[in-house]
């Protein structure tokens, strides 16, 4: 039986980074994955375009990272966002720089991305095995990996890459944080990130609780660009904002500022979401603009004039959340019926529900207590030789590609460092 020098478990991007840079320096590499192919989860990252990072510099990647950033700082320094762009280009990828700096390859396949991963192993002679792990264990300094086929694999070092429990059709089903705890390693709580929220009725939020509200069905399919949203608790205090991009779905909301919130948020308690349809108007330009529209088509139906505001599905909502009959002449609307009206656009309200769950989450929140690991080498402060790597730790960034960033930086400390 061949030992190794190096054992990596997980055939991601966090473990095929570690499994190839341990050995183009020398060390004697076995990979360990237990799907059929490498990569299965980077195929399908970024629409199957593969998100590979954001082109920023170290202090916008810490900025962006909500959950252990400063645990972060040593291997952001080490290998950087810089860094691995040089990487894939010059292992043959050709990339491109997208609209908030995100990287993607110029092909917009994913699988090229794995290909050059696939091929960086394979040159720097990674001996790669497909085969679930069972059990990982250590006698003396030796740490031994027993396969499903009872096989045992021994190696000087181990690196667990194993992913989190996000989208387990890939494989990330959680068994790095078993074997991490049979190191003694303590695992924290839970929950996704990155995902979709659930949520119900459409509200004006002075009415929450009174009003009968919305389906939030009735808008699904709608995307809002352009747009400022915050999250409200119980006690009506702002627990995060943003502006930009939200979706509505048949369950509920998603897309990029959604995404976000879930990094900030532990759970939905009695939350609420608060959505300013025209942010770029304060509550007095936005009445002295319906003023002038008013005025201009004073004998048009109230319903008629929305077209000029709104998108199409979102009009019969704000029609209903105003208060103000469809059929309206809009000479005969008052000054409460704009104030109303107002309110509508600059604080259309949902309530939250509950994260969808964790297989739909882009990221898991939670993993490895990275105060046991040494930021410098992701080494255990526990055990000598156990190192880990990628979404396993308790690390998570919003989306941009900066958790990817995550998973190239502390695979390369660890292939560097064990």
């Amino acid at each position: 039986m061949e030992n190794y020098d190096v054992i990596v478990i997980g055939g991601g991007a966090a473990g095929m980074m570690a499994a190839g840079t341990a050995a183009k320096n020398g060390k004697r590499v076995i990979l360990i994955e237990k799907n059929p192919v490498l990569g299965k989860k980077l195929l399908i990252t970024g629409k199957g375009r593969c998100n590979i990072t954001n082109y920023c510099d170290v202090r916008e990647l810490i900025e962006n990272v909500p959950v252990n950033s400063k645990f972060l700082t040593n291997t952001f320094y080490g290998f950087n966002s810089y860094d691995t762009v040089t990487f894939f280009n010059d292992n043959g990828l050709e990339t491109k720089v997208e609209r908030g700096n995100r990287v993607f390859p110029t092909s917009d396949k994913a699988m090229d991305v794995v290909e050059v991963l696939m091929k960086y192993n394979y040159h720097n002679k990674v001996n790669v095995i497909h085969n679930p792990v069972v059990d990982v264990m250590q006698f003396g300094k030796i740490f031994a990996v027993k396969l499903e086929n009872n096989e045992v694999i021994k190696a000087d070092k181990l690196i667990i890459a194993t992913g989190g429990k996000s989208y387990p059709s890939t494989g990330s089903t959680g068994e790095g944080y078993k074997f991490a705890r049979n190191f003694g390693h303590k695992i924290t709580k839970f929950k996704p990130s990155l995902v979709p929220i659930i949520a119900k009725g459409i509200f004006p939020l002075k009415d929450v609780h009174n009003s009968k509200g919305s389906n939030v069905k009735d808008l699904q399919g709608l995307s809002l660009k352009n747009t400022a949203i915050k999250i409200v608790d119980t006690k009506n205090k702002t627990v995060y904002d943003d502006f930009g991009e939200m979706l509505f779905t048949h369950f509920g909301v998603s897309g990029p500022m959604i995404l976000s919130a879930t990094s900030h948020i532990r759970d939905l308690d009695g939350h609420r979401l608060v959505i300013d349809l025209k942010p770029a108007l304060t509550v007095e330009k936005l009445d002295e603009r319906l003023q002038r529209d008013f005025k201009e088509f004073s004998n048009k139906q109230y319903k008629n004039i929305l077209k000029n505001l709104l998108p199409k599905k979102m009009i019969p909502i704000i029609q209903m959340l105003s208060g103000i009959y469809e059929g309206k002449p809009v000479h005969q609307i008052t000054s409460k019926d704009r104030k109303n009206l107002i309110t509508a656009l600059k604080e259309l309200t949902i309530q939250l529900i509950k994260f969808r769950p964790i297989s739909d989450a882009i990221i898991t929140s939670g993993g490895v207590d990275v105060s046991q690991i040494n930021p410098k080498t992701m080494e255990s402060k526990l055990v000598t030789g156990l190192f880990f790597a990628g979404e396993v730790l308790d690390c998570d960034a919003y989306t941009g590609g900066f958790n990817l960033q995550i998973a190239w930086s502390t695979g390369y400390a660890a292939g560097m460092s064990c």
